[in-house]
């Protein structure tokens, strides 16, 4: 059987130079090869790759870069104080996974996000966990993100967070963990969609010979579980996007979401709320009665009147009307109580405790430095551990021991020893990999195995949805494992396949 990416077409008949049995040295989990060879579980994605040449990957590539600056898909880095507008970096070879793998772990992640809902509202309850000993009073006391503004309220369905990025990995051996899940304003999914669009542009006899399954549905999906939120039943609801405005780095998505769904894309300022605790928004006819947001700001920038009294990105009575069920918020304010890499480490026990199952999707094992003994074994095997800080986003602040300087060590460690509530470890994980085209010119295979992420999208409402695969995150560069688009990573399609076809 041939082993490598052959091709009897293209530039000058040449085949892609790549042996899939000099890929990997095999101690890490490929998404595509093993043992040399492509799963066979994937094998009609493989057929295909065997029948292109490097001229037909570069071009396709080139392809793509063109098609991503025409739809205008971007995203914002801040440096030195300024915004910076960059072309969304993209992969053309997309991540394959199995549908039949894939639909254990939907239900494992709707599993999750369950569990989580239920904490989010009992410790703006009873806080039976907290007095049944299972999650520690301490950790909740000196949460970042818990809000006595919410109190006692009841969201509608009972749900707080209705949208959840949950970020999957897979160790060598092929585990599938979740490393974090993502409940405040989790971000990612417009680029999901672009990246489908572009890969149809590129490989559209793909999308015709394999049974790859769609992701297009999920703007009407968020929509659906949005307008079951609403406090008029049985009334057309109004609902608005709100957004931080056109410098925050996720507003792409904010514009795009906001267009699909078919409805309004607001700031602050043209939100009010009347005297009857309603939410207005200004439009050329007058004021129109809004019933769902679906917020994208944090909560502090909520309200000025509940949180910071400076803000300018929020509304004014905001949390008046929501306290008093006359308009509905996706994700309710609070539900970031719950996006804390301290509490994230409870997540199993939570699953036990609320619903009386076993966890089907794994945490990654998880040191709190704020308790002694797990700090004093951080401390004492830093060079060894990732050390993250318990409320940060966008890989930021991160400390990667086996890649760290004996400063950075230092750093590390007089970080952790000033403020322990604030930092958890977790032992380095080799992720897997998937192939990737590397740069013209550079010395090499044409494709080469590069450390992947997967953040998937879950929606609960009245009914629970996952979308078909999620945002794959690549690490471009060669031995690095920074996925994060903002600090040099970049994306690729995912595709749920049926091997059957």
């Amino acid at each position: 059987m041939r082993k490598g990416f052959g091709s009897k077409y293209g530039l000058e008949q040449c085949p892609i130079t790549m042996d899939f049995t000099d890929y990997a040295d095999g101690s890490l989990w490929d998404e595509l090869i093993r043992d040399g060879l492509p799963r066979p579980e994937l094998g009609g994605f493989a057929r295909f790759l065997d029948q292109l040449t490097e001229a037909d990957l570069r071009s396709r590539q080139e392809a793509a870069e063109v098609a991503i600056k025409a739809m205008g898909i971007t995203f914002t880095v801040y440096q030195e104080g300024t915004n910076i507008d960059r072309a969304w970096p993209f992969d053309l070879l997309p991540r394959v996974i199995s549908a039949q793998e894939w639909a254990a772990t939907s239900i494992g992640l709707v599993q999750r996000l369950r569990a989580l809902n239920h904490f989010i509202e009992d410790v703006y309850g009873d806080q039976k966990i907290v007095s049944d000993r299972i999650f520690p009073a301490e950790l909740l006391r000196d949460s970042a993100n818990f809000r006595p503004e919410c109190v006692g309220i009841k969201p509608p369905l009972n749900v707080w967070a209705h949208i959840c990025g949950s970020d999957l990995v897979r160790d060598a051996d092929g585990t599938l963990y979740v490393l974090e899940d993502n409940l405040r304003v989790p971000s990612g999914v417009s680029y999901m969609l672009e990246n489908r669009l572009v890969t149809k542009r590129v490989f559209p006899e793909l999308f015709r010979n394999l049974d790859i399954l769609p992701v297009d549905g999920y703007p009407q999906q968020l929509h659906a579980l949005l307008a079951s939120l609403s406090p008029r039943p049985g009334t057309e609801p109004t609902i608005v996007v709100l957004t931080p405005g056109v410098f925050n780095s996720a507003y792409f998505e904010h514009a795009l979401l906001a267009q699909q769904m078919g409805v309004e894309l607001a700031e602050g300022s043209d939100l009010e709320v009347g005297d009857d605790d309603t939410v207005y928004l200004r439009t050329i006819a007058g004021l129109e009665r809004v019933d769902v947001i679906y917020r994208r700001i944090d909560d502090l920038f909520l309200d000025p009147e509940a949180f910071h009294p400076e803000s300018s990105l929020g509304v004014a009575g905001l949390m008046r009307a929501w306290r008093n069920g006359r308009v509905a918020i996706a994700n309710a304010p609070g539900a970031g109580v719950a996006d804390d890499k301290a509490v994230y480490a409870f997540v199993p026990e939570m699953i036990r405790y609320y619903l009386g199952e076993e966890p089907i999707i794994a945490n990654v094992p998880t040191y709190l430095c704020c308790r002694a003994d797990d700090r004093r074994f951080v401390l004492e095997h830093l060079a060894e551990l990732v050390v993250k800080p318990a409320n940060e986003s966008g890989g930021y602040g991160v400390f990667v021991g086996p890649h760290a300087s004996a400063s950075e060590v230092d750093d590390c460690r007089r970080r952790v020893n000033a403020d322990p509530r604030n930092y958890v470890a977790q032992p380095v994980l080799r992720l897997s990999t998937a192939p990737t085209l590397t740069p013209v010119g550079q010395p090499g295979p044409v494709c080469a195995p590069r450390h992947v992420d997967l953040r998937p999208f879950v929606l609960q409402g009245e009914h629970s949805y996952v979308t078909a695969g999620g945002l794959t995150r690549v690490a471009l560069r060669e031995g690095s494992l920074v996925v994060n688009s903002s600090q040099g990573g970049g994306s690729k399609d995912t595709w749920i396949l049926d091997p059957t076809v």
